[in-house]
C-alpha cells in the first residue's frame, strides 16, 4: 500500500503546503537559502501535514488556515531532524548528506533554529491562540523527549521508552490532527478523538521506525541501519530482547565491551522473535487509532485515516 493514496481528498492542498514550505527558503537571507532548500526538499512522506488537512475535512475546512498549519507542522518536523542529526552525529538523512555533515555542527544548529522560528511563523498565520499554544507545548514535549533519550542512553526500560517516543514523536502527530480539528471548528469530543488518533498513529509509526532500523534497507530508509543502537539508544526491539532471561550473556558483554555488546544485540534481535512482537505492539496502537475515530462522520477523510492506520504497520521505509 502506498501512503500517497491517503492524501487524495487533500491532494490539491498538499501542493499548496509544499509551496509554503518552499517559501521558507525563498524568503530567507541568500546566505542560508541553499541550506534551507537542502533540508526542506526531496524527502519525507509528509504524513504530518496530510493529517492536519484530513482532520480539517470533518467540518468547516478553510484551506488558507489549514495549509499554513500543515506547513508549520512539517517545517517543525524538519527542524527536529536537523537538530537530531547534529546530536547523533549523523552523516545521512533522507538518502542525502545531512546538514551537519555538509555545513558543520554550528551551521546545522542555527539552520534548525531558523526552521523552528519559521514553523512558528506559519502556525501564527492561523491567528488561533489554541493551536499556537498547542504548537508551543508540542515543541517543549519534543525537546523533553530528546533530553530523556540522551540522559537514559543504554537504558532498557519499556515504560521509559514509550514515554520518550510519546514525547519525541507521537506528540507531533497528535498536534497535527488536533490542530486541524480545532481550526475546522469541530466539537470538543471530536477534537479529542482526532488528537487521540494522532497520538496512537505516532506511537505505531515510531515503533515501526525502530523495527526498520534493524530489518530495513539503507537505501529505503535513507540512513544507515542500526543507527539508533550505535548512538546508545535502546529501542523496543532491544528492550524486549533484554527483558528475556536468555539475554544475561549479552548484558555481561555490554558492561565490559560496549562495541561487542552492540554487535551481539544486533545479531540477536535480527534472529529472534522480538521483531514480530514489536509489530504486534505497533498494531495495537494502530487499532487504538482507528477506534478513536469510530464515531466521526464517515467521509473520504475518515476512510483515508483508517487506511493510514493500516499502512503504518505495513510500511517498509
Amino acid at each position: 500500500m502506498s501512503v500517497a493514496w491517503t492524501y487524495d481528498p487533500v491532494k490539491s492542498d498538499m501542493a499548496a503546503v509544499e509551496e509554503k514550505i518552499a517559501g521558507v527558503a525563498r524568503q530567507a537571507p541568500a546566505e542560508i537559502a541553499e541550506q534551507l532548500r537542502h533540508a526542506l526538499e526531496g524527502g519525507g512522506k509528509r504524513v504530518r501535514p496530510a493529517l492536519t488537512l484530513l482532520a480539517g475535512k470533518f467540518k468547516r475546512y478553510n484551506a488558507g488556515l489549514m495549509t499554513s498549519m500543515a506547513a508549520g507542522v512539517e517545517v517543525l518536523h524538519t527542524a527536529t531532524l536537523v537538530h537530531d542529526d547534529t546530536i547523533d552525529n549523523a552523516a545521512v538523512r533522507r538518502g542525502k548528506m545531512s546538514i551537519k555533515q555538509r555545513w558543520g555542527n554550528s551551521n546545522a544548529v542555527l539552520i534548525g533554529d531558523y526552521l523552528f522560528a519559521s514553523s512558528a511563523g506559519l502556525v501564527a498565520e492561523t491567528r488561533n491562540i489554541r493551536v499556537i499554544k498547542l504548537f508551543a507545548r508540542t515543541l517543549m514535549s519534543i525537546c523533553s523527549g530528546e533530553l530523556q533519550e540522551s540522559i537514559n542512553a543504554f537504558g532498557w526500560d519499556r515504560e521509559r521508552y514509550f514515554q520518550t517516543i510519546s514525547d519525541k514523536t507521537a506528540c507531533l502527530f497528535a498536534a497535527s490532527t488536533e490542530s486541524g480539528a480545532v481550526l475546522a471548528g469541530l466539537p470538543e469530543e471530536s477534537i479529542q478523538a482526532l488528537g487521540e488518533y494522532g497520538q496512537n498513529i505516532g506511537m505505531s509509526f515510531q515503533i515501526v521506525d525502530d523495527i526498520l532500523d534493524f530489518v530495513g534497507q539503507k537505501e529505503a530508509l535513507g540512513k544507515p541501519v542500526t543507527s539508533d543502537l550505535a548512538q546508545g539508544v535502546f529501542t523496543l526491539p532491544v528492550i524486549l530482547l533484554l527483558e528475556r532471561p536468555a539475554s544475561a550473556r549479552v548484558k555481561e558483554v555490554l558492561s565490559g565491551d560496549r562495541q561487542e555488546g552492540i554487535r551481539l544485540l544486533t545479531e540477536m534481535v535480527r534472529t529472534s522473535s522480538v521483531i514480530d512482537e514489536c509489530y504486534e505492539i505497533a498494531q495495537q496502537f494502530s487499532s487504538r487509532a482507528s477506534a478513536a475515530i469510530e464515531r466521526l462522520p464517515r467521509n473520504a477523510a475518515h476512510e483515508c485515516l483508517t487506511s493510514l492506520a493500516a499502512y503504518v504497520t505495513e510500511r517498509r521505509s
